[in-house]
């Protein structure tokens, strides 16, 4: 059933999406059959694989950079006093710039290459991970910060030992959100310039009126999400084996 029940649900959707075509009766141009759209990925398949391991290399490096980052923001913000009064405000602030705008500056600043997308996706993969891991080193039982202290623990001890073990709950959920928003940044990027790239590709599709092709590399980008997502998903419940993964009863009622 785990492997069944996907495929059930592909086929449903590409069911729906059959059943829409013929109501609507919608010329292949706006919105091709699944019939048409897998025509044209096997027949372009080399290419859009090709712009797709440019694409998947933008967004891990993305999660990689993202990741380290947003995890030694949080750290500083709960160790380092000074450094909450003065980050925390920014890190706010920062969020009231849509990413989507930076994205033309990014690519004058770094160019049309691989580094532009990467720090796209970074900058959205930041604040998940930095206010998810923060929200859970601050929320760590007392009790167990006082009875360390009681027992004369360090504060390196206290947050190595007690605080970050505590928050990594907190920290795989930033993660899982970070996975999901990761192929944003870094095809909006493409949109906004790029030589490769399923973004690239999608938009040369779509200012040829190759419709089936740019649904062909959209669901291309959404597979690698897919994947990527529970990839990290499985991992993540692998390194958090005391993690629950349902709801108590008394909570589903």
């Amino acid at each position: 059933m785990r492997f069944i029940r996907p495929l059930v649900m592909v086929a449903s959707l590409a069911l729906l999406w059959q059943v829409i075509v013929w109501l609507t009766d919608a010329p292949h141009f706006i919105l091709p059959t699944p019939v048409r759209v897998a025509d044209a990925w096997w027949a372009h398949h080399l290419t859009i694989l090709g712009h797709a391991g440019v694409t998947l290399l933008e967004i891990i490096l993305g999660l990689m950079c993202g990741v380290v980052l947003g995890v030694s923001s949080a750290l500083a913000l709960a160790y380092f006093r000074p450094a909450r009064r003065w980050l925390l405000p920014v890190l706010v602030a920062s969020q009231a710039v849509p990413v989507f705008a930076l994205a033309p500056i990014l690519v004058l600043w770094l160019g049309y290459g691989i580094a532009s997308k990467v720090a796209m996706a970074t900058l959205i993969i930041y604040f998940p991970v930095t206010v998810s891991f923060f929200d859970g080193l601050r929320r760590t039982e007392p009790g167990w910060t006082d009875l360390a202290r009681t027992m004369g623990a360090s504060r390196w001890k206290i947050l190595s030992r007690i605080r970050i073990p505590a928050a990594l709950p907190a920290l795989a959920s930033g993660l899982r959100v970070a996975t999901a928003v990761a192929p944003i940044g870094a095809v909006v990027g493409e949109w906004v310039g790029a030589s490769a790239g399923l973004g690239y590709l999608m938009l040369h599709a779509n200012g040829r009126v190759q419709t089936d092709l740019m649904f062909a590399a959209l669901l291309t980008l959404a597979f690698f999400a897919v994947i990527i997502y529970f990839i990290v998903d499985n991992g993540l419940r692998h390194a958090l084996p005391w993690q629950p993964d349902k709801l108590p009863n008394h909570q589903k009622e």
